[in-house]
């Protein structure tokens, strides 16, 4: 399913949904990347101030890609029944 990230707060949720669904932890989703742990749970907290490289690096790990699209004018009732 395709999922809505327009602030650094919601690509890391959508980040850490992905890891979880995949049955992840952090540190193993980490390993996979070639990263710290720590900055795999920054980055699920906030990606704000993570470098793009280490994003693409995370999505690689987790065999996910970005597809960008013009916005979709949903109003916030529709994007709470995406989440």
């Amino acid at each position: 399913m395709d999922q809505f990230a327009r602030t650094t707060k919601d690509l890391g949720a959508v980040l850490r949904r992905a890891r979880k669904a995949q049955n992840l932890t952090q540190e193993q989703l980490a390993d996979r990347a070639g990263l710290w742990q720590r900055t795999v749970s920054n980055i699920e907290t906030s990606a704000s101030g993570a470098k793009l490289d280490t994003i693409f690096d995370l999505l690689a790990a987790l065999d996910l890609e970005i597809r960008i699209v013009p916005r979709s004018k949903m109003t916030p009732a529709d994007i709470e029944d995406i989440f």
